[in-house]
């Protein structure tokens, strides 16, 4: 008894000696590449809300996510109390799971706010379309779109108008729009806006065929959406079903799957068996991803 309390002590002496002296030797170069990464994570995410028009200081966006990354280390603590260090790891695992999910959530907000933008770019253009008919020049026929449709086409083409006030060239003003806004149609809108007022031609004609365009491709959009779903479920189900079947085994019969989690030959089983799912998920993911 003894003899395994002293090998115990002594390994958790060795492990946290090992880490003091990594971070006495290797401390600075750890946090400047930890700060590295949350500073480049920060400027990701204010680029990205600023696009998006939403306002946050950097100094605000620095509390938020340090209270962010404070939240989830305190859950890690609470989840594996009453162990000290078990909840200590486990609040390490939380952060290092979560630190980029804001970033991602952030990504994922802009996506669809340039999917909606596209989506209303077809009675944008129409708009348009009409306004140059009518014998509108292009600055005015876009501040009617801004006028009369919602966020976020409104909130666009207004800083187009605000910007060629200032002096701004309205094909610079476009380039911008198509930065802001990275997408296909998009950037063939900016683009034949620019080359049509340098060379000539029909500026109407050409908004009717790019909205007769983007209208054609979300439908095929919609189209593949629906015929992909039932691979999109079936993935989920393969991916889920064997972590349903453990659940229901442990259920029925704990004694005999728990060597599954407390022995070495079951530990190697659940890795390849991890592996495998990834394998198996992404694969799926990849042949159900179908880009018009």
């Amino acid at each position: 008894m003894e003899t395994s309390l002293l090998l115990k002590f002594g390994s958790i002496a060795w492990v946290g000696g090992s880490l003091l002296y990594g971070l006495l030797r290797n401390g600075e170069q750890l946090y400047a590449w930890i700060g590295g990464k949350a500073t480049r994570q920060q400027d990701e995410m204010a680029v990205k809300l600023d696009l998006m028009f939403i306002e946050v200081t950097p100094k605000k966006l620095t509390q938020l996510y340090t209270g962010y990354l404070i939240a989830l280390f305190l859950m890690g603590v609470l989840a594996g109390r009453p162990s000290v260090g078990g909840g200590f790891t486990l609040g390490l695992i939380f952060v290092a799971l979560g630190w980029k999910l804001p970033a991602i959530v952030i990504g994922l907000l802009h996506s669809r706010r340039i999917k909606k933008f596209v989506i209303q770019m077809v009675d944008g253009l129409s708009l348009m379309s009409n306004g140059l008919r009518s014998g509108l020049n292009v600055p005015q026929a876009i501040s009617i779109v801004q006028a009369e449709m919602p966020n976020p086409i409104s909130q666009e083409f207004g800083l187009i108008l605000s910007q060629n006030k200032l002096g701004v060239t309205l094909e610079d003003a476009m380039g911008n729009l198509s930065k802001r806004m990275p997408h296909d149609d998009i950037e063939m809108f900016t683009t034949s806006v620019n080359i049509l007022k340098e060379t000539g031609g029909n500026l109407a004609e050409t908004f009717d065929t790019i909205a007769y365009t983007i209208r054609e491709r979300i439908k095929i959009e919609a189209k593949i959406s629906a015929m992909v779903s039932q691979g999109v479920m079936q993935g989920v189900i393969v991916v889920l079903m064997p972590f349903a079947m453990g659940a229901i085994l442990y259920q029925i019969d704990p004694e005999r799957i728990a060597p599954m989690f407390t022995t070495v030959p079951g530990w190697a089983m659940l890795g390849v068996m991890m592996t495998l799912q990834f394998l198996g998920g992404y694969t799926i993911w990849r042949i159900i991803q179908i880009k018009v």
